[in-house]
């Protein structure tokens, strides 16, 4: 099949091109770089160089079998000082593209959503029907798109799906044996900030909070490999029905504290993380852990790479070079 990969030029995009590549798909990527490398668009793959909201209309036609929507921006600091940025970036390019795909008869979307959308849950660990409180504007973007897809679906028969990730991280080894891994700039993730300083990039590593009530008081997070991630993109496309917007929560189920995820990092690769405490971060919830339950039964989905140790491991065998 042919598919619209935007935000192919980024880590998960990246890899879920990669992905479709292997199973034999054709595939167009579309991404702006402003955030992604052109080196991480995969070789044969077809690149647009372009923003979503301009240039959907003109890459779209009727030849496309759906679409995965990866494009957009996800600093969640940063989307509470620049809000206008994310709103357009993020909510307005989506609803292009939507303008977009109906217009082609493009009826098949897989969208790249965020467990930040239920900020400070009531349970653990998280449902899909758990309430929503977006934190910031970042949240609320990506919730709204969510909203839109749903309308969307029972209004034009658009067959949707969004992925609610929660923390990514590791990398990919390629059919032809590339190992491809996160490469953010500025990067705001623990894991590959961590290897970082083991590395000797950076001189320390900031913890923001170790006051949060959890077991050592800092926060606790899902880690899922990107391997296993990036598969539930796939298997959404063959599951997915018209007019119809469903939604999962990807994660192993598994909460590690940062301290945790630190001891990891210095068991992993030998070297010592200097830590420093920083004060808590606006809007960064005590917890947050996924019951994928729901993917696991309606997308026969199934992490094979659920170990904190073989994450980091994997991530650090990339940041090596």
């Amino acid at each position: 099949m042919k598919y619209l990969v935007t935000g192919g030029a980024g880590y998960i995009g990246g890899i879920v091109t990669q992905l479709l590549l292997d199973a034999g798909h054709e595939v167009t990527v579309l991404d702006d770089l402003s955030r992604g490398h052109r080196d991480a668009v995969r070789p044969g793959a077809s690149f647009v160089d372009g923003r979503v909201q301009e240039l959907a209309a003109q890459v779209l036609d009727a030849s496309f079998d759906g679409v995965l929507h990866f494009a957009g921006l996800i600093l969640a600091g940063e989307s509470v000082e620049q809000p206008e940025r994310y709103w357009e970036n993020n909510l307005v390019s989506s609803l292009r593209l939507l303008d977009a795909m109906r217009a082609a008869g493009v009826r098949r979307l897989v969208f790249s959503s965020t467990a930040n959308i239920y900020g400070d849950p009531d349970e653990l660990p998280i449902k899909e029907t758990a309430q929503s409180r977006p934190p910031n504007p970042y949240a609320a973007s990506k919730l709204a798109v969510d909203h839109a897809l749903r309308d969307e679906a029972r209004a034009h028969g658009l067959a949707a799906v969004s992925l609610r990730y929660f923390n990514v991280a590791g990398a990919h080894r390629s059919s032809d044996g590339t190992l491809i891994g996160e490469r953010h700039d500025p990067e705001s993730h623990l894991i590959p900030i961590a290897l970082a300083v083991a590395a000797g990039k950076r001189e320390k590593l900031q913890l923001f909070g170790d006051d949060y009530p959890t077991p050592d008081g800092t926060c606790v997070r899902d880690y899922i490999h990107i391997s296993d991630l990036a598969a539930a993109h796939l298997l959404a496309l063959s599951t997915m029905e018209p007019s119809t917007h469903r939604v999962y929560n990807l994660g192993n189920g598994t909460g590690f504290s940062n301290r945790q995820v630190v001891d990891v990092v210095r068991e992993v690769t030998g070297h010592p993380v200097p830590t420093e405490i920083a004060p808590r971060r606006g809007g960064d919830p005590a917890a947050l852990v996924a019951s994928s339950d729901k993917a696991r039964a309606e997308l026969g989905w199934t992490p094979h790479k659920p170990s904190l140790t073989e994450i980091v491991a994997d991530a650090w065998e990339f940041c090596r070079g």
